[in-house]
């Protein structure tokens, strides 16, 4: 009995691995295809911006807007406008991060494709 769940423990346990590793290996793929100022402006965002623009989990509510290419409307200047000088909700990074990672970060969310249009209204 003991060998039994034991070994459908360790078949759970490499299932698991195993997901993990695919994650992973996504994850290693986009990160190639972003050039030097993209991963730049990935690594800052994961840093500073995720927290609050990305769900931890998939019932968890997000903070602050979910980011894309579209965000503010898609106009880089306006990016970086809010980035730097923040919003009402959302404190500015201008002290933070310099005009060049300011400009990684929005080209690395231009990389990032728009979400789908929300199924609920």
């Amino acid at each position: 009995m003991q060998r039994r769940a034991a070994s459908g423990a360790l078949a759970v346990a490499a299932g698991l691995a195993a997901c993990f590793n695919c994650a992973i290996a996504q994850s290693a793929e986009s990160e190639q295809s972003l050039d030097a100022k993209q991963l730049l402006g990935m690594r800052l965002f994961n840093q500073s911006c995720r927290v609050c623009h990305t769900k931890p989990q998939m019932t968890s509510p997000l903070y602050g807007p979910e980011l894309s290419q579209s965000s503010a409307g898609g106009n880089e200047q306006v990016m970086r406008a809010i980035i730097g000088n923040g919003t009402p909700r959302m404190p500015g990074f201008k002290y933070h991060f310099d005009s060049a990672q300011i400009e990684a970060i929005v080209a690395y969310l231009k990389t990032i494709p728009a979400p789908a249009p929300s199924a609920t209204r």
